[in-house]
């Protein structure tokens, strides 16, 4: 079965000239034969350009708000102000603007998960989420039904949220279906199991993977999300830590699995993640500065400036997804 969604997450930075995001959003549409960008942004302003500018060129939006470690009554706020802009332009483009009222709340939220910021809640989540799970799921669901009810108030298309693969979310409310599904470990067999699960409970609403991928290292197949924990951040500058060895094979495999596997189990559509991370540029001379093969982007960043370079997992997808 062939995704009807095929997609890749875009990080809309306030300070990115528009016409980088325009050439950004044109080699998504035309060089890696996407459909759909769902963009991520804070900036509302900024939002509002991008996702223009990716209707014109023919993409699908998915708009997804990102506003963490704040509190609730301001992350319903902006959630408001950008459902009022996200439903100008499905206005003026029917059918082709969704809307995300967050992502993993109970990760990017406080209160769920035990810490400040969000860096230390990723710790947390990692080693001790089960000994969390019920506070979650009774802190989770309030915090969804007033998120979907300040999205319906402003905007008339289809709602969806990125949930965890840990939370346990009511769907009843939305119109997609939508899980980060990151495969994580070995047993491939139970990552299947889920997807099958996930698609026969929800057989009425379509399923989309809003977030999949891992960093390019050896090993980081096996890390999937927490490849990013290879790097020591608290180190100025950060560096990766010993032992670690680049492997963009590594990224581009796991990637066109995944997305193999969504075609075959009969997923809707799904969401690499994600274009380009900024702030994992890549050094090809120190491998402890190439802090890149922690990244989840399909283009790298040189370290010393420039524009993006191609990553062999931009050609895996961009294969992937040229195929009817």
């Amino acid at each position: 079965m062939a995704l009807t969604t095929k997609g890749i997450s875009y990080a809309v930075e306030d300070d990115i000239p528009a016409e980088a995001v325009a050439r950004d959003l044109r080699a998504i549409r035309e060089e890696l034969h996407c459909t759909t960008v769902m963009l991520l942004s804070g900036d509302v302003s900024a939002l509002r350009s991008a996702t223009r500018q990716a209707l014109e060129l023919g993409l699908d939006v998915y708009v997804r708000p990102y506003l963490p470690d704040r509190p609730r009554s301001e992350l319903l706020a902006h959630l408001a102000t950008t459902a009022a802009m996200a439903e100008e332009l499905r206005a003026a483009h029917p059918g082709r603007v969704t809307l995300l009222v967050g992502s993993e709340f109970s990760l990017t939220q406080r209160g769920m998960l035990p810490g400040p910021r969000l860096f230390v809640r990723v710790q947390v989540l990692v080693r001790w989420r089960r000994y969390f799970d019920r506070r979650i799921r009774r802190k989770l669901k309030p915090l969804l039904a007033a998120a979907l009810a300040t999205a319906r108030g402003a905007f008339g298309g289809p709602v969806t949220y990125a949930a965890g693969f840990w939370e346990e979310v009511d769907w009843s409310g939305f119109d997609v279906v939508g899980v980060n599904l990151y495969r994580i470990g070995s047993d491939h067999a139970a990552y299947e199991a889920r997807l099958r699960e996930l698609r026969g409970r929800h057989p009425d609403k379509p399923l989309v993977i809003t977030e999949f991928g891992c960093g390019a290292h050896a090993g980081a197949e096996l890390r999937g999300p927490g490849s990013f924990l290879i790097v020591n951040w608290f180190r100025e500058p950060p560096r990766v830590r010993e032992g670690h060895v680049r492997d963009e094979g590594t990224q581009a495999g796991y990637l066109g699995e995944l997305i193999g596997l969504y075609e075959a189990a009969g997923v809707d559509g799904c969401f690499v993640y994600t274009f380009w991370s900024p702030e994992f540029t890549h050094d090809p001379l120190d491998p402890r500065r190439d802090l890149d093969m922690a990244g989840f982007g399909v283009v790298k960043i040189p370290a010393e400036g420039g524009g993006w370079e191609r990553k062999q997992a931009f050609e895996e997808v961009a294969r992937r997804y040229a195929n009817p």
